[in-house]
């Protein structure tokens, strides 16, 4: 898990609070908190926790995993996973609403792909298994082969034995 980046979150959240013209006032207010706390944590005096991590970005019309993002709270790889909405939501040229609608059609993409190469592995899987099962097949249909050729060999060998004895 990464360190917690205080100050980074106080001045993406005053960004985001300017951004969605909101006072902090408002912004406190519509997310249940009071005006000195969210202002301390606008400055960089205060770790706020998650659960005020959601009502902020609630408030904010964002998603809360952008605010874990801005935090530190989520490690690396998760991300990784988050920078275009993040991306999307610092952009000051479209509006919240847009900002909105693009992450939801991201996010959708982003879900029907991992769908698709689910159900790609699932078929490669399948059809490995009947190559398994073809070959396995193929071994015991040779064995028999081999079985049935000893057997005939031996029963139409001459019985010259028995006869010069």
């Amino acid at each position: 898990m990464a360190t917690l980046k205080v100050g980074g979150l106080g001045e993406f959240l005053r960004e985001q609070r300017r951004s969605a013209q909101l006072s902090l006032r408002q912004l406190a207010d519509a997310a249940g908190v009071s005006n000195p706390y969210l202002s301390q944590i606008e400055r960089g005096l205060r770790k706020p926790s998650a659960e005020i991590l959601q009502q902020l970005a609630k408030a904010l019309r964002i998603s809360a995993e952008t605010l874990y993002v801005q935090a530190g709270i989520l490690d690396e790889r998760e991300r990784a996973e988050l920078e275009v909405p993040a991306a999307i939501v610092m952009d000051p040229s479209i509006n919240e609403r847009q900002k909105q609608v693009l992450i939801q059609i991201y996010e959708s993409f982003r879900k029907e792909n991992a769908a698709a190469v689910a159900q790609d592995e699932q078929n490669e899987q399948e059809k490995q298994d009947k190559q398994d099962a073809r070959v396995a097949q193929g071994a015991r249909d040779n064995d028999q082969d081999m079985t049935g050729a000893v057997g005939r060999a031996a029963a139409a060998a001459p019985v010259e034995e028995e006869s010069e004895t």
